[in-house]
């Protein structure tokens, strides 16, 4: 059943994704614990990038410190 261009066709539900990955290939953050976001606040060089996983910590010390008041 393959097509004469030599590509095969495949079911959706049989094309996987990488799920910490968006389409464009940046990477999902909330799936990712504090722990691993301290590791990429670390090994990041950008500052835009550095940025955006420390918001993403705070944002969820934050959660974790609300669920913790009940």
């Amino acid at each position: 059943m393959a097509k004469p261009g030599g590509q095969q066709k495949l079911h959706p539900s049989k094309r996987h994704r990488d799920p910490l990955k968006t389409k464009n290939e940046k990477l999902r953050l909330g799936p990712l614990n504090i722990k691993q976001l301290e590791e990429l606040v670390e090994k990041s060089k950008r500052r835009r990038d550095r940025a955006k996983f420390l918001k993403e910590i705070f944002r969820k010390q934050a959660l974790l410190a609300k669920r913790s008041k009940k």
